[in-house]
C-alpha cells in the first residue's frame, strides 16, 4: 500500500467514523481507533492521539449546526464539561502508564456497551414536569424544535449526570474517544432531556473533552500530523453531512450499521489482544 493509497483510505474511512458518530451522538473515535490499528496497523497510542484530534473536529462540524438549529443546551454543556475536562486530564495522564494491551481490552468493553446503546430504543423526555431544584438555579430547561413547534423541556437528576460525565471524561482521556455513548446516556436517561437535544449536546462537549487531553498526547509525542491530517479532514466532512442529515433522516439503518461494525471490531480487538498483538 502506497502512502497516497493508505492516505485516501484512512481519509475515506475517517468520513464514515465522521458520519455516523454525527448522527448517532456516540462520537467518531469510537469506531475510528479499532480500524486505525486493525486496518491500518497504526500503533494503538498513534491512533489514539489522532482520534482526540477527530473528536475535535467531529464537534467542530457537527456542534455549529446544532446550534443554529436549537437543539444544543449551552447551559447543561458548560456546566457538565467541569467533570469531563477533570476527568479527561486524569484519563490521559493515566494512559501512558497502561499497557495498549490492556487499552485493547478496554476499549472492546467500550465498543460493546456503545452497541448496546445504539440499539435500545430511543425516547424523548419532553417532560415539563418539575425540573431538580439545582437545575432551576442554574437555569437549566430550556426548548427544542420538535416536529409540531417550540417544546419545552425540564433537566433533571444533576449530581448523577455529572458523576456520569467524570467518567465519561476519563475514558476519553484513556482511549481518545469522545465518550459519546456514556454522554448521551447521561443526558437521555439520567438527565432525560430529549434525545435530539442529548444527541446535539454530546457533539458539543465531546470536542471540549477532547481538547483537555489531546495536548497530553502532543506532548508526549502521540500526535502524529501525517496520520492526523487526512483524519481530521475526513471525520469533519463526515460530520457536517451527519448534522445536516440528522434533523430529517431516520437513523435507525444508521444506528444498526454501527452496531455491526463496532462489535466485529470489538471481537477483533479481544483476540488480537488475546494473542498479545498490541504491544
Amino acid at each position: 500500500m502506497t502512502i497516497l493509497t493508505a492516505t485516501l483510505g484512512i481519509a475515506a474511512v475517517s468520513f464514515g467514523a465522521g458520519l455516523l458518530g454525527s448522527l448517532t451522538g456516540l462520537g467518531g473515535g469510537v469506531v475510528l481507533v479499532p480500524l486505525l490499528t486493525l486496518v491500518f496497523h497504526v500503533h494503538l497510542r498513534y491512533a489514539v492521539g489522532a482520534a482526540l484530534v477527530s473528536v475535535i473536529a467531529t464537534s467542530s462540524g457537527a456542534a455549529a449546526a446544532y446550534v443554529r438549529e436549537g437543539y444544543t443546551n449551552i447551559r447543561v454543556a458548560m456546566i457538565l464539561e467541569i467533570a469531563t475536562v477533570i476527568g479527561a486530564l486524569a484519563g490521559a495522564y493515566a494512559a501512558g502508564f497502561v499497557s495498549p494491551r490492556l487499552l485493547a481490552f478496554a476499549f472492546a468493553v467500550v465498543l460493546l456497551f456503545a452497541a448496546y446503546r445504539s440499539l435500545r430504543p430511543q425516547q424523548d423526555h419532553s417532560t415539563t414536569a418539575a425540573a431538580d431544584s439545582l437545575a432551576t438555579r442554574l437555569r437549566l430547561n430550556g426548548t427544542w424544535p420538535a416536529p409540531g413547534g417550540e417544546q419545552p423541556y425540564t433537566v433533571h437528576h444533576v449530581p448523577a449526570g455529572f458523576a456520569i460525565m467524570s467518567v465519561a471524561g476519563a475514558i476519553s482521556g484513556l482511549l481518545g474517544i469522545g465518550s459519546g455513548a456514556l454522554k448521551v446516556l447521561a443526558l437521555d436517561q439520567a438527565m432525560r432531556l430529549p434525545f435530539k437535544v442529548s444527541t446535539a449536546t454530546s457533539n458539543l462537549m465531546i470536542g471540549v473533552t477532547a481538547a483537555a487531553s489531546a495536548g497530553i498526547y502532543l506532548r508526549r509525542g502521540y500526535v502524529d500530523p501525517g496520520l492526523a491530517f487526512p483524519v481530521m479532514i475526513g471525520v469533519l466532512a463526515g460530520a457536517l453531512v451527519g448534522a445536516r442529515l440528522m434533523t430529517a433522516a431516520r437513523t435507525r439503518f444508521l444506528r444498526g450499521l454501527f452496531t455491526v461494525v463496532i462489535v466485529v471490531l470489538a471481537a477483533e480487538m479481544l483476540i488480537r489482544a488475546a494473542r498479545g498483538g498490541f504491544q
